[in-house]
């Protein structure tokens, strides 16, 4: 990349200026929780595989689109998650089965249609979810399935580059069955060497998983650290892959 991606001016003139993106740069106001940086163009899987790296994010995929880039931000550690009583109960007991990337298409209809209790509606508009499936297909999206039996009672869908995941959005029909995925998810992540889950803004639902939250500068520097790895596309039917943390005694690769 051209620039730092510690720095966030930069990064949205990088998108501003960009042919795909066609943005309009806003200055973040301190009061606005979604940390919106700049608005307008369209959500598509070559605007999102630039705006990821560059720690922004369409809040949705309604015209006019608020891409955004919260301060502060939500993350987890894959090494580090806090597991209340009653979950570690139904982590051991419920018999939910998880799997990844088997059923991504009805993962995300259930995360768009399952009700949430004061939401009326949904941000996971069409536009939205044809560029998710597209990049599902290219192996940068992942869906993390919980079965009960065969039916799919939880899950969420987010992006890996890197060893950083990106988490979008999640569902549960079954109690603590998204929290379960979760955690699971979290577990294999910290085993195939990822270092950074964005889960983006911060909400009661994540504090209560262990969720910390990081200042937009502190997050850079995670994102930028996480995406030294390399991690190469692919489906994750038969388990998360290994990233490769390049040597630091080799040096950084160029920018």
């Amino acid at each position: 990349m051209p620039f730092d991606v510690t720095d966030l001016a930069s990064a949205v003139l990088f998108m501003t200026r960009h042919p795909l993106a066609d943005l309009i740069a806003v200055r973040p106001r301190p009061d606005d929780p979604t940390g919106m940086v700049a608005i307008g163009g369209a959500v598509t899987p070559e605007a999102l595989l630039m705006a990821v790296p560059l720690g922004i994010f369409p809040w949705t995929g309604e015209a006019p689109i608020p891409w955004c880039s919260p301060d502060p931000r939500a993350v987890f550690s894959p090494r580090s998650i806090r597991v209340s009583r009653s979950l570690r109960k139904s982590l051991r007991n419920r018999g939910y089965r998880v799997t990844y990337d088997h059923a991504f298409d009805a993962v995300v209809r259930a995360c768009a249609t399952t009700p949430r209790p004061g939401q009326p509606g949904t941000w996971l508009t069409p536009n939205l979810t044809e560029a998710w499936s597209v990049l599902h297909k290219a192996g940068f999206y992942h869906s993390v399935e919980v079965w009960s039996g065969e039916h799919l009672v939880g899950g969420l869908v987010g992006m890996a580059l890197g060893s950083g995941f990106f988490g979008d959005t999640m569902f549960h029909r079954a109690r603590d069955a998204s929290k379960v995925g979760f955690v699971t998810l979290l577990r294999e992540l910290n085993g195939s060497g990822y270092t950074l889950v964005d889960a983006q803004a911060s909400t009661p639902h994540l504090r209560s998983l262990g969720a910390m939250l990081l200042s937009r500068p502190s997050y850079s520097v995670q994102l930028k650290a996480a995406l030294r790895a390399r991690s190469a596309p692919g489906s994750w039917k038969e388990g998360i892959p290994v990233v490769v943390v390049p040597d630091a005694s080799s040096g950084s690769p160029e920018d």
